[in-house]
């Protein structure tokens, strides 16, 4: 089957609930791409942090160097990490119904964040011995992730937005619904009926849409929210008493991608959610 669709964007997030960085080419590993969701913030019972609790995390920039990974954030000096930790304490940290044995980073880096969000956390990593299973119910149980919600990618086309700020009347940015993997050249919400997809030269498993929470309400730019995209989303695009938004997406091999590979859809289904 061939299609004239692309990958137009690859995009990764090394700490979960923070800023992305948008690339050209990049690797996949057995989690998903890489160092995509290594990192994480938990407060003091080893609970995730995110943007639903904290939004001012939205204004934290991350940058990647061959070996370190820098953050930056307003009034803050940058804080540089390595991109290969070393072993720090073990922190159970608890992430929706998982809990994983994560480890410290710093101290330094406790403090730096702790100041900026004004609220006690540590920063934690996934050692790479650490193994954190995808859902069962709808992968395979080889199947691993990081500290991603539940899935090692979310694909949106950029059809699917353009439809949805038609909808609104506004020019919402992709980066608010923080995708790894955008789609070009395919009609709006085509990716509800994929199943299974190649881009490039790797195999991708689509099982369950991408049920969306307040996170997409908050400008990446200021921290402030609003009542969009969800209430758009709620009438257009609700489902079971959730609103869905996205697709999300499992691997079958490790390898490369680059932003222009080709998409080829292998296997569609009835649409999910059934819109």
């Amino acid at each position: 089957m061939t299609s004239s669709y692309t990958l137009s964007d690859i995009i990764i997030y090394p700490v979960k609930s923070l800023a992305g960085i948008h690339l050209t080419r990049w690797q996949i590993t057995a989690t998903g791409f890489q160092y995509d969701r290594k990192w994480m913030l938990v407060d003091t019972q080893g609970q995730f942090l995110s943007q639903r609790r904290l939004p001012k995390m939205a204004l934290i920039k991350t940058a990647l160097t061959a070996k370190q990974l820098i953050l930056s954030a307003p009034h803050q000096e940058d804080l540089v990490l390595s991109l290969a930790p070393t072993d720090g304490d073990v922190i159970v940290s608890t992430i929706w119904h998982d809990q994983c044995s994560a480890r410290s980073v710093s101290q330094h880096a406790d403090s730096w964040f702790s100041c900026f969000l004004e609220i006690d956390c540590r920063l934690v990593y996934l050692p790479d011995e650490v193994i954190r299973s995808v859902d069962t119910r709808y992968a395979e149980a080889t199947d691993k992730v990081s500290f991603s919600d539940g899935f090692p990618f979310l694909l949106i086309a950029e059809n699917s937005l353009i439809t949805l700020n038609q909808a609104m009347q506004l020019n919402l940015s992709m980066n608010r619904f923080r995708p790894n993997l955008v789609i070009a050249g395919c009609p709006s919400y085509a990716e509800d009926s994929w199943r299974e997809i190649r881009i490039g030269e790797i195999d991708f498993r689509l099982p369950k849409p991408c049920s969306r929470c307040a996170i997409p309400t908050i400008d990446p730019d200021t921290a402030q929210t609003g009542k969009e995209p969800l209430a758009t989303l709620n009438h257009l695009r609700k489902w079971q008493n959730k609103v869905y938004f996205g697709q999300n997406v499992i691997h079958n091999q490790s390898g490369t991608l680059t932003v222009g590979d080709s998409v080829q859809i292998m296997l569609t289904g009835e649409n999910q959610p059934p819109l």
